[in-house]
């Protein structure tokens, strides 16, 4: 019989403030009653697995079961142990142990053949931000500083905006200099952006919001002045800012943001607690279609129940042919076809962006997605 091996102690305030919202406790709870049915363990789970750094919640979800989303479940199957699901860590051993037709998977560290765990409470050295993540956060990080929607077309206008280049030059490259006018505060670090483009609902055609389009980033380097001169003419000093990354070549009219906070920790992977459907309005990035791993943003948000760790299905949207067996050959719409899950990572008000977590074929604009 598996002994229990406990989670290593942490120093008392050094945990980081990772989301687990009540539906994954009362779920967690609610399993680790009498652990997961066997049913439910993906057909070639493993008796065991060691997390390896680049591990994530979802992936080892996937390793045990079938649906790789419901990790409050593989949590709630050792809900003493893994006491908060964020905290597991690389070189840690996860034991499957199977009985009375239930599966409940425990974190443990064998002695010998005899697979018998040693119950051993031990201090983690190191920094707790080596937990292993909910979803692969690595593929995000960029994106938060990249992507930006706006309610309105004219929200840019009031920002600080690039005046002249270096050199006089028309466009310019990382390392150079652009002289900025506007309200700069005490920020130093700014994002770049170009004029925004709109994003329609595929289905209703109403406008959802503003995408703007990503420049780069820049660093203040001296503050700019305003007063009169000698002449006693108005007398204007813009600041000065170093480009720092590009996406595309800066210009002047382009506009600056404030890099956001850091809000992506450990986003935790849940379905929705009402159905939900909805629509891809576009690819991230202007791409015609999409593949695993890319972002899509969605015709639904805050205002929709949609929340940031949503799990979503992924449907292929049927195609319109025509049968051909009749004499006037109707058109007919094919169904549509389930075949990807998403997952969404940041929310706004009648607008989210997600992540393609899976997809079978290609993903396009007007593809739907329903909880899952």
């Amino acid at each position: 019989m598996l002994a229990l091996f406990a989670l290593g102690a942490h120093q008392a305030g050094a945990e980081p403030n990772l989301p687990i919202t009540p539906q994954q406790k009362a779920t967690a709870q609610k399993v680790a009653e009498a652990g997961v049915p066997l049913s439910e363990l993906a057909p070639n789970a493993p008796d065991s697995h060691t997390v390896k750094r680049g591990d994530t919640l979802w992936d080892i979800a996937s390793i045990f079961l079938k649906s790789p989303w419901r990790w409050p479940e593989l949590w709630g199957m050792n809900l003493q142990q893994i006491r908060n699901p964020h905290l597991i860590f690389p070189g840690q051993v996860l034991y499957l142990d199977k009985r009375n037709g239930r599966a409940v998977l425990r974190v443990g560290q064998p002695l010998g053949a005899s697979g018998d765990v040693k119950l051993t409470p031990r201090v983690r050295e190191g920094s707790l931000y080596d937990a292993i993540a909910a979803v692969p956060m690595h593929l995000l990080e960029s994106f938060f500083n990249e992507a930006i929607l706006l309610e309105d077309s004219q929200q840019l206008l009031t920002s600080p905006r690039v005046v002249a280049t270096q050199e006089g030059r028309v466009m310019l490259s990382r390392g150079e200099t652009a002289y900025v006018r506007g309200d700069i505060g005490d920020r130093r670090e700014w994002r770049l952006f170009r004029e925004p483009k709109p994003l329609r609902d595929p289905v209703t055609k109403d406008v959802l919001g503003y995408e703007a389009q990503y420049v780069g980033t820049l660093t203040l380097q001296r503050e700019g002045a305003e007063g009169t001169g000698a002449d006693g003419k108005p007398l204007v000093i813009p600041s000065t800012f170093t480009v720092n990354t590009i996406r595309q070549e800066a210009s002047v009219g382009d506009r600056l943001a404030p890099v956001p906070p850091r809000e992506f920790d450990n986003l935790v992977p849940h379905p929705p607690a009402q159905p939900l459907t909805g629509s891809i309005v576009s690819i991230y990035g202007d791409a015609l279609a999409a593949g695993q791993y890319q972002i899509v943003s969605l015709n639904r948000g805050t205002r929709d129940g949609l929340e940031r760790g949503h799990v979503l299905a992924l449907w292929r949207d049927g195609r319109v042919v025509r049968d051909m067996t009749l004499p006037d050959k109707p058109d007919m719409k094919l169904p549509d076809e389930r075949q990807g899950l998403l997952f969404v990572f940041r929310v706004f008000d009648r607008m989210s962006y997600a992540l393609i977590m899976r997809a079978q074929d290609a993903v396009r604009v007007g593809d739907r997605f329903t909880q899952p």
